[in-house]
């Protein structure tokens, strides 16, 4: 039986983002603003070259401007 979130072709972290918002989205007003806090991420990663690490980025940021560049490109 394969489940319904891989026949989507969504993995399982996206699957759960998605359900988690849509909890998120069904709550009252006091409890959703408290919920939808606790669900920001604030992800940063940095490239290591020869040892070193490099520039600490934001990874939203960084996702941001390779969409960006990217649809310039085409």
């Amino acid at each position: 039986m394969v489940f319904a979130w891989k026949s989507a072709g969504l993995t399982y972290n996206r699957y759960l983002a998605v359900a988690a918002r849509a909890v998120r989205r069904s709550l009252k007003d006091g409890p959703r603003v408290a919920a939808e806090r606790r669900g920001n991420m604030d992800l940063r990663f940095a490239k290591w070259e020869n040892g070193k690490q490099g520039e600490v980025k934001n990874l939203a940021e960084a996702n941001d401007q390779a969409l960006a560049a990217n649809a310039e490109s085409k």
